[in-house]
C-alpha cells in the first residue's frame, strides 16, 4: 500500500510517498511563507509522483475526541478546525495542507494521525491539573502532551534495535530539536510527558520558554501592563535559547560557549539542567529505565548535548562512549562498557509512524 505521508510544520510541509515495504519512493521539503504554503508548488510535486493508496497526514491536536488515527471526513474535517484554540500555531497548517492535498487527490482516503493520541494513556495522576474542576470540565483541560508520533517511533525502534519486546521495556525518548519534550514509554504505552495542555509546558527550547512560574506570568502581567497575547508571544517567540543566548540555533549557542561567551554558556547550562531533570523526573514515572533515546535536531547531531546530559545520570547507571558519541551515524547505540541504561541515537521518522497507523485504520476497517 503506497502511502503519501503529509507532514505540516511551522516552517515546511514535508511530503513523502512510501511503498509497502517503507522504502521512500519520492520527498519533498516545500518552505513556508508569510502566507502559508505554496499551493502551486504542491501541486506540481504531487502531480509528477502519481497516485497514492492512502494519504497520511499528520495533525498536531487531537484534544480528548482522536486517541488514534481517524479516516477525515467533513465532520472530522470540522471537529478539527473547533480545536485551533488549544493549538493556534501548529492546527491551521495541518488544516491548510489538508484541504491542499484532497484538492489534488479528492478521491483518495486520508487519515488524520495525531501527536496528542500516544499520550492519551497518560494516568490521570499524570495528566491532571490542579486546578478549579470547572475549568478543567469546562475546556478539557489536562496534560495532552505533544510530538507523539516520534515519541511513538523512537521507543518502538529502540525495541528492534536491542532485539527486545516493547511489553516490559522501559524507555525515556528525549525529542530535542527547535521544539523539545521527553516522554516515559512503558509496554509500548506513554506514562508521562513533559509538554502539556500547549507545546509551552516542560523543557527549553529554541524560542519557547519551557515551564515557568504561573505567579511569574501574572506579576508581568500587572507590573509591565501586559495583555495575554503579548505574554505568549513572548514565551512563545522571544524566550528559551533565543532569549538567554540572542540565538535558538543550538550549533551556534555550542560555538559560542566554546568560545566562552557568557550568555551562551548560561543557556547551555540552563538547558542541560532543565533537561537533566526532566529525564529524572520520566524515570521515576516509568519506574526506571532500560532505554534513553535522543532524537530530533539537537538530539540526532548535538554530542555535546547528549554528553552533559549523560554525564549527570550516573545515578541511573546510564553513561556514553566518548567516541561513540562524537561519531554518530543513523541509529545508533552510544552505551558505554558496563553501563546498564542503554543510550540510543534514533533519526526521527514521524513518517513511518503516520505510514503505519494509516495502513492499520484502514486494516481495522476492512475486517
Amino acid at each position: 500500500m503506497r502511502v503519501l505521508v503529509v507532514n505540516a510544520g511551522s516552517s515546511s510541509l514535508k511530503l513523502r510517498l512510501l511503498d509497502g515495504r517503507d522504502t521512500v519512493l519520492e520527498s519533498a521539503d516545500l518552505a513556508a511563507g508569510p502566507d502559508g504554503f505554496d499551493i502551486s508548488r504542491l501541486t506540481e510535486v504531487l502531480l509528477g509522483w502519481g497516485r497514492p493508496d492512502v494519504v497520511g497526514h499528520r495533525v498536531v491536536h487531537g484534544g480528548t475526541a482522536f486517541t488514534g488515527p481517524a479516516r477525515i471526513d467533513d465532520a472530522v474535517r470540522e471537529r478539527l478546525r473547533d480545536l485551533t484554540d488549544l493549538a493556534p500555531l501548529h492546527q491551521p497548517k495541518s488544516l491548510a495542507a489538508l484541504d491542499a492535498v484532497t484538492t489534488q487527490l479528492p478521491e483518495v482516503a486520508a487519515v488524520a494521525c495525531f501527536d496528542t493520541a500516544f499520550h492519551a494513556t497518560i494516568p490521570a495522576s499524570a495528566a491532571t491539573y490542579a486546578i478549579p474542576l470547572e475549568w478543567r470540565q469546562r475546556y478539557a483541560i489536562r496534560r495532552y502532551g505533544f510530538h507523539g508520533l516520534s515519541h511513538a517511533y523512537c521507543s518502538r525502534r529502540a525495541a528492534e534495535l536491542l532485539g527486545r519486546r516493547v511489553e516490559g521495556l522501559r524507555v525515556v525518548t528525549c525529542h530535542l530539536g527547535a521544539g523539545a519534550s521527553l516522554a516515559a514509554v512503558v509496554d509500548g504505552r506513554s506514562v508521562d510527558t513533559t509538554m502539556g495542555f500547549t507545546p509551552l509546558e516542560g523543557l527549553v527550547m529554541a524560542t519557547r520558554s519551557g515551564t515557568v512560574d504561573p505567579g511569574l506570568l501574572l506579576w508581568l502581567e500587572e507590573h509591565e501592563h501586559l495583555a495575554p497575547h503579548e505574554v505568549a508571544t513572548a514565551l512563545e517567540q522571544r524566550s528559551g535559547l533565543t532569549a538567554l543566548a540572542g540565538t535558538g540555533d543550538m550549533r551556534e549557542v555550542e560555538a559560542a560557549a566554546a568560545h566562552g561567551d557568557p550568555a551562551a554558556v548560561l543557556a547551555l547550562d540552563v538547558y542541560t539542567h532543565r533537561l537533566v531533570g526532566g529525564i529524572a523526573a520520566m524515570s521515576a514515572a516509568s519506574a526506571g529505565v532500560d532505554v534513553l533515546v535522543f532524537t530530533g535536531g539537537v538530539g540526532e547531531h548535538s554530542a555535546t548535548v547528549r554528553r552533559r546530559a549523560v554525564e549527570r545520570l550516573g545515578f541511573l547507571s546510564a553513561a556514553v562512549d566518548g567516541r561513540r558519541n562524537d561519531s554518530v551515524h543513523d541509529d545508533s547505540d552510544i552505551t558505554a562498557a558496563g553501563a546498564a541504561v542503554r543510550t540510543l541515537v534514533i533519526t526521527a521518522r514521524e513518517d513511518l509512524q503516520i505510514a503505519r497507523e494509516t495502513r492499520r485504520l484502514l486494516q481495522e476497517e476492512s475486517q
